[in-house]
């Protein structure tokens, strides 16, 4: 129980910190602190409308930090998930293109699945120099994600780009109907539902299945991997693939649902965002999901602090970086024992003069 309310307590403390500390900075840009903090959450959770941009924030942010959160149970610390989401939006909008696809529920399961294949492939390939190449995951894919996105933009803006779009570069728009509609009539997209249903399954996956099982041990332990003959190189591979996939699966959602097409509005960040997302849950897949709300509320009040109080719309990445640091920061205090730091700041007093002689006659009696 203890164990459970310290790993709660310390990402609670970490938000809260960085609220703080966000606080301080806007003050000295004149603003005042408490105005902010009751507009950022006015934003993010004030009304159906805020909740409606909130929750189709968090649908990518869900994807993206399941890209992170599964290789790191694995061992790998994987930070690529921007490439493997503007990958998996191309591959959707391009698979689209080409080959001609039933305008309905299937067309749309084919160019998310297209996301998704690419999306991971791409980790994959991260995961692959890692384990044959000796080459760090965490520089490898990160440099990866740069490598994606200038893919994605000379496409998009040479063999796959539509004629018509003229100031705005872009590929054919997907047919309406391989569209992803919202829930009820709202703006709130099916892609919020894929990703909790994401979230949801592959967390019953890495604790109640033996692979689900293996991977986690391969994470925790190598050593002990090894010994019991774990096939530690497919395991890490695997979970890198279903890391990418969630991801390139959000591109191609993000593409059938908000944008119609891939254009460079699907870099926006969210593979950068769900590293942090990933790391307040702690790497697990279902903490991700109220993670997620929260920080795509922070990202839909952007607009309301720059209306309301003209602070900068980009002013939650500041919040952001703040948290991550922050974040970072509580893994070190994870690892500190408190009690026997205590023992040493608070040594037991030494005996007094008195009871010192009181003691030598009898200690002298003894002998």
């Amino acid at each position: 129980m203890r164990h459970a309310l310290k790993e709660f307590a310390l990402p609670v403390f970490a938000i809260a910190a960085a609220l703080l500390l966000f606080g301080v900075l806007v003050a000295f840009a004149g603003v005042d602190p408490v105005e902010v903090w009751a507009t950022l959450f006015k934003g993010a959770f004030g009304d159906w409308f805020s909740w409606q941009n909130t929750l189709q924030r968090a649908a990518p942010l869900m994807l993206t930090a399941l890209c992170v959160a599964l290789p790191a149970r694995a061992g790998l610390i994987v930070i690529g998930g921007e490439g493997a989401l503007v990958l998996g939006g191309l591959a959707a909008a391009a698979l689209a293109h080409a080959v001609p696809l039933p305008g309905n529920m299937a067309g749309t399961a084919m160019v998310c699945l297209a996301g998704a294949l690419a999306g991971a492939l791409w980790i994959v390939l991260a995961g692959w120099l890692r384990q044959y190449r000796g080459i760090n995951e965490t520089i490898s894919s990160l440099l990866l994600a740069y490598i994606a996105i200038g893919i994605f933009k000379h496409l998009v803006e040479g063999p796959l780009r539509d004629p018509a779009s003229l100031n705005k570069p872009s590929t054919y728009a997907l047919d309406a109907g391989m569209l992803i509609g919202g829930i009820g009539g709202s703006d709130v997209h099916w892609g919020f539902v894929i990703g909790v249903v994401a979230c949801l399954g592959l967390g019953w996956w890495l604790r109640a299945t033996a692979s689900g099982f293996s991977v986690r041990v391969v994470g925790g332990n190598p050593r002990t991997a090894q010994l019991v003959g774990l096939p530690a190189t497919r395991l890490i591979l695997g979970a890198c693939g279903l890391g990418g996939a969630c991801a390139g699966l959000a591109g191609a959602v993000e593409v059938a649902a908000v944008h119609t097409n891939a254009n460079a509005s699907l870099i926006a960040g969210y593979g950068y965002a769900g590293i942090l997302v990933s790391f307040i849950a702690r790497h697990n897949p279902v903490a991700i999901v109220p993670v997620a709300i929260l920080f795509g509320g922070f990202g839909a009040a952007g607009s309301l602090l720059q209306r309301r109080l003209g602070l900068p719309d980009a002013s939650v990445l500041v919040l952001q970086g703040i948290a991550f640091v922050l974040i970072l920061a509580s893994e070190g205090l994870r690892m500190v024992d408190w009690k026997a730091l205590g023992r040493g700041a608070f040594p037991k007093s030494a005996k007094s003069p008195k009871a010192t002689a009181a003691a030598a006659p009898a200690a002298e009696a003894v002998q």
